[in-house]
């Protein structure tokens, strides 16, 4: 007797998104580059890209494979880091203002805090 169902095909335990980013190395070509399965999250990749891991990174791409989705997140983490660099009062790093001008557009309202 055939119940029509599957297994599923990802073990439990792995639904969360995960980001990869593609690097550009000029005539040598772009790569995604590895990336730790456990610091594969939209905070390390913020922290990597903030710290220069990245020699010019070009895209971010998220993806779920329990959910069957994947989507270009280059802008919602470009936004991200230029909010953190707008709350600390800090210029987005030169080594990925590229990046962020690129996914943010020139027209961008900027954040102040208030001190009271």
């Amino acid at each position: 007797m055939h119940s029509g169902w599957t297994p599923p095909l990802v073990p439990k335990g792995y639904d969360k998104t995960v980001y990869i980013v593609e690097d550009d190395f000029g005539k040598l070509g772009r790569i995604y580059r590895e990336t730790e399965a456990n610091d594969a999250g939209a905070e390390t990749i913020i922290a990597d890209l903030l710290s220069g891991r990245y020699n010019n990174p070009i895209r971010i791409v998220a993806f779920n494979t329990l959910e069957n989705w994947s989507q270009d997140a280059s802008r919602d983490i470009a936004h991200e880091i230029q909010q953190l660099c707008d709350i600390h009062g800090q210029d987005v790093p030169e080594h990925i203002r590229d990046f962020v001008e690129m996914h943010t557009g020139p027209a961008r309202q900027l954040t102040l805090r208030l001190v009271l």
